[in-house]
């Protein structure tokens, strides 16, 4: 995920939809046409701590998001 770093703030900012994680935990996914493995959907997991405080636990490419998991947000 090296060089990345804007792609992850992106996807917290602007996600396409946000599921369910475990442990308390938000997913935010968002699909980018241009990675460095081609297209490919951005997930980024992290934990609010308040309505205006929270952190990054992981961020990862994948094929496609999980169809399991409950969607919280959609635009």
């Amino acid at each position: 995920m090296d060089g990345q770093k804007e792609k992850v703030l992106d996807t917290l900012d602007k996600p396409d939809c946000v599921q369910e994680g475990d442990f308390g935990t938000l997913v935010a996914v968002k699909l980018y046409q241009d990675t460095p493995l081609g297209t490919k959907h951005m997930v980024v997991i992290y934990k609010e701590v308040s309505g205006i405080d929270g952190f990054v636990l992981t961020a990862y490419f994948t094929r496609r998001p999980s169809d399991t998991r409950r969607v919280v947000w959609k635009p």
